[in-house]
């Protein structure tokens, strides 16, 4: 393990160091009560881990989110790795990491198991109203999204065009190859001005243990999909379409659904219907939504499934963002002042939402609105989460429960 440097924000009070096992139950606790998205947990995260045990201060805390929200993957559970990481090493992040994904990961895999066994015990119309309830999470994920990163009508025009292209091109490179584009457009397009210092933190990872982490993301970015064409069997196909989908998803949890729905459903992996029914359950699980890749290993048709297929394809979508976070901390502070990298990551961010927005019509709209009072049921979701701030469990219920009831 790294030899200890200070905490991140160099905060005194947080110099108490914790143990592996410590730090599982604090974020054991976290998973199993931290509902409502990435932004949610980040809230959650700011109140147990600044306010309340004082592990770093706010500058530290906002730095660290910065970083995440810069890497690809799912900012709340990167947040919770470099927490962990910065507590105890090495063992310390995969605490985290365990603690914050297993009880939502454990319960979609107890539900694909189910759906898989019992194929006819949860009526047609709850299965329908899950999927009408991803419409109005997915639309909420695009107007905030879209909202919270304007940066002009460059950038509204790539946003569009990133859509137009995913939906005239569903593969599953077309995506990377999108935001690939996008951050050379950000570059060309946008100009940024240099971010503020925040003052530097510490973690106890060197340089060196950074470039060996980044390299070993980059190789098995590349060998991964080389391997899946060369050798039989669907393991390792499984492996390297969930390590590219963690490895190039910029955005959060919502952001992964067309990259997963390209990998899974379109070479008949897993059926649409249940791919859209188990994103429409994730919504009512506490702790990180990357955490369907569980459900979605434990729904193929094909070995290996079930509980093997459910932790391979969770263990795959995640492990990017270890390896990112523990090869990018030891170089964030002079990456975070980029003018260039930041104006690359207004041009992912477009691509992002261009992503988003192309899945909220397909595979989202068109397998889920078929009638009128489909539209209706959709709209009252949406209404439910963005102006009534109900909690996602309740709204993913009622639309559960109103599904069975318009089947009737």
């Amino acid at each position: 393990m790294a030899p200890e440097a200070s905490t991140p924000g160099g905060n005194p009070a947080a110099d108490a160091r914790e143990s592996a096992w410590g730090v599982f139950l604090v974020f054991l606790r976290l998973g199993l009560t931290a509902f409502g998205g990435p932004v949610a947990h980040l809230g959650y995260f700011h109140a147990e881990f600044v306010t309340r045990r004082r592990w770093l201060d706010p500058r530290g805390y906002a730095d660290l989110v910065a970083l995440c929200q810069f890497l690809p993957g799912p900012a709340s559970s990167q947040v919770g790795m470099a927490l962990g990481l910065s507590r105890c090493g090495y063992r310390g992040a995969f605490a985290a990491w365990a603690g914050f994904t297993l009880p939502s990961a454990i319960a979609l895999i107890v539900l694909a198991r189910f759906l898989a066994g019992y194929p006819g015990v949860i009526p047609s119309g709850v299965l329908h109203g899950l999927k009408i309830v991803a419409v109005a999470v997915v639309a909420q994920a695009v107007w905030n999204m879209g909202r919270n990163l304007y940066a002009g009508g460059a950038w509204a025009a790539l946003v569009l065009a990133a859509a137009a292209i995913a939906l005239r091109v569903p593969s599953a490179w077309v995506q990377p190859g999108l935001i690939a584009g996008a951050a050379l457009a950000g570059v060309l397009l946008f100009r940024p001005t240099r971010a503020c210092g925040s003052g530097a933190w510490t973690i106890p990872v060197g340089r060196g243990a950074g470039a060996l982490w980044l390299a070993l993301f980059f190789v098995l970015l590349g060998t991964l999909p080389l391997l899946a064409a060369l050798l039989p069997g669907q393991a390792v196909a499984e492996a390297s379409a969930f390590f590219r989908a963690g490895a190039l998803v910029f955005g959060g949890g919502h952001v992964v659904l067309p990259l997963l729905q390209a990998a899974v459903v379109e070479p008949g992996w897993v059926d649409n219907d249940a791919f859209l029914a188990g994103y429409g359950a994730a919504q009512a699980m506490p702790g990180p939504l990357f955490a369907f890749a569980a459900f979605l290993g434990a729904s193929m048709q094909a070995p290996p499934s079930g509980w093997s297929g459910g932790v391979l394809c969770l263990l795959a979508i995640f492990a990017p963002s270890f390896l990112l976070v523990a090869g990018a901390l030891p170089f964030w502070n002079r990456l975070r002042g980029n003018a260039r990298m930041r104006a690359a990551l207004s041009g992912i961010n477009a691509a992002v939402v261009g992503l988003l927005l192309a899945a909220l019509y397909d595979p989202v709209w068109t397998s889920a609105i078929h009638a009128p009072r489909d539209i209706a049921l959709a709209l009252a979701a949406l209404a439910a989460l963005a102006l009534w701030k109900l909690p996602p469990w309740l709204v993913v219920t009622g639309c559960g429960v109103a599904g069975a009831m318009l089947d009737l």
